[in-house]
């Protein structure tokens, strides 16, 4: 455990996961190219990434059963394979329908590689520094997003669609042959105890899983915090900064690096922050969501198009949001037993990507009708107004606050759980604050 070969295994798997995550941000730095290319509604070009993150969410929970029944290193290169297959495909996609199909393997394959790598961190690493490492994969990870953002972006308008994608597609194949060559699922000699005999005890472990507080309480964790940077990076950013805001495409592809940076300072600060206070990490996702919530308020509700600075204030709280979605695991890490992990991380990793296609494909449905209304009224057609951006962005808060009230039920329900099985109370957040002023204003009495 936490040895040099482990070090490696690591390095390997976040290079994987890096890679993964920028085929799977390629299609949104992709969305102008897509409209041109295609000629799609918003709602039908919505369906080329909602069609990807909705088979990787419901991959999810089978994928994490898988690893606790047969391992992650070959459930990863399957899936790397799948994402070399999925962007040759949409490479030389000659309609919309074929794009879809290509976005579905790589969908597919995107969801085997991060719940995987979560199950070997913990199975190649303990102690204090597991959280820490759990912010530094979803970090590093994101510098996929980079990887689409600025050399994806620049082949694409300079070599074209088929060129770029197929050049997403190689760096796939780079990662395949690195987790074939080097991934080991454990230790030699490790205590984790056997594997699942047979899938009617893993389908039994699932259900175990599920039915934790804990489990539930990381599965709404990160339902909330994930959802709106994803939909933003993923599809509806581009549109938005370039056609309502009137950004130049190059300048505001490279504007997705901001969430990538703020995520990466942001992250090991969580990390330690989760590390050093476990029993307040649901205060720490509520407040990052509080922070989503007011700031995407006062960009919609901004008078006219609001200034690039305020752009960029959304952007750095965007990028918080995705490290903070990563506490949901270090519940699904603390409230259940490492054999069967696997499958309570899948549980929590469906959570934000379901809140994502949700969102991402309701936003395409209410600019399509903002549009239609400004038709059928004799209006030009502007699909991609500032103002329909208004409506269609504030799906948000319906979706995000569903989930704020379901994550308050399994907190609730969680630390029921702790009180009655460990003894462990844990008082509200203000109460603790209160007994912390007190303790320190009787020590400087003294």
């Amino acid at each position: 455990m936490n040895s040099r070969r482990s070090w490696l295994i690591f390095g390997v798997g976040v290079f994987a996961y890096l890679i993964a995550v920028m085929q799977r941000t390629t299609i949104g730095v992709a969305g102008v190219a897509a409209t041109e290319r295609f000629h799609s509604s918003a709602s039908v070009l919505s369906t080329l990434a909602v069609v990807q993150l909705v088979v990787y969410a419901a991959m999810q929970i089978p994928v994490g059963v898988l690893i606790d029944r047969v391992g992650s290193r070959w459930l990863m290169a399957f899936g790397t394979a799948f994402m070399v297959a999925g962007q040759i495909t949409v490479a030389f996609a000659p309609t919309i329908g074929v794009a879809i199909a290509g976005r579905i393997l790589v969908g597919a394959g995107d969801a085997t590689v991060f719940t995987s790598l979560m199950r070997l961190t913990n199975s190649w690493f303990s102690g204090r520094i597991v959280p820490q490492l759990s912010q530094w994969i979803g970090n590093i990870g994101q510098l996929g997003q980079v990887l689409s953002a600025i050399p994806f972006a620049l082949i694409l308008h300079q070599a074209g669609w088929t060129t770029a994608f197929l050049t997403a597609a190689s760096l796939s194949v780079i990662a395949f042959i690195g987790i074939v060559v080097v991934i080991s699922d454990r230790p030699v000699g490790s205590l984790e105890g056997p594997r699942p005999a047979s899938w009617a005890e893993s389908m039994r472990q699932l259900r175990v899983s599920l039915a934790r507080p804990g489990t539930q309480l990381g599965f709404w964790s990160h339902f909330v915090t994930q959802s709106s940077g994803t939909v933003y990076s993923l599809m509806w950013g581009l549109p938005f900064m370039v056609y309502a805001l009137g950004i130049d495409p190059a300048e505001a592809a490279g504007l997705l690096i901001v969430p990538v940076v703020a995520g990466l300072i942001a992250g090991p600060i969580l990390g330690l922050l989760t590390a050093r206070f476990p029993s307040r990490r649901s205060n720490l996702v509520l407040g990052i969501v509080g922070l989503m919530g007011v700031t995407w308020a006062f960009v919609l509700l901004w008078p006219g198009v609001p200034p690039l600075w305020m752009l960029i204030v959304l952007l750095v709280v965007l990028g918080i949001g995705g490290p903070g979605s990563l506490i949901g695991f270090d519940f699904a890490r603390t409230f259940n037993p490492l054999r069967s992990l696997g499958s309570a991380n899948g549980i929590v990793n469906v959570g934000g990507f379901l809140a994502s296609f949700i969102m991402m494909f309701l936003i395409g449905v209410v600019l399509d009708t903002e549009n239609s209304i400004h038709v059928a009224a004799g209006q030009p057609s502007d699909l991609y107004a500032f103002d329909s951006f208004r409506w269609a962005f504030a799906v948000q808060y319906v979706i995000v606050g569903i989930g704020v009230g379901f994550l308050l039920h399994a907190r609730r329900r969680t630390r029921r759980r702790l009180s009655e099985d460990e003894g462990i109370e844990v008082a509200p957040l203000w109460v603790a604050l209160m007994e912390a002023w007190r303790g320190r204003r009787g020590r400087t009495a003294r």
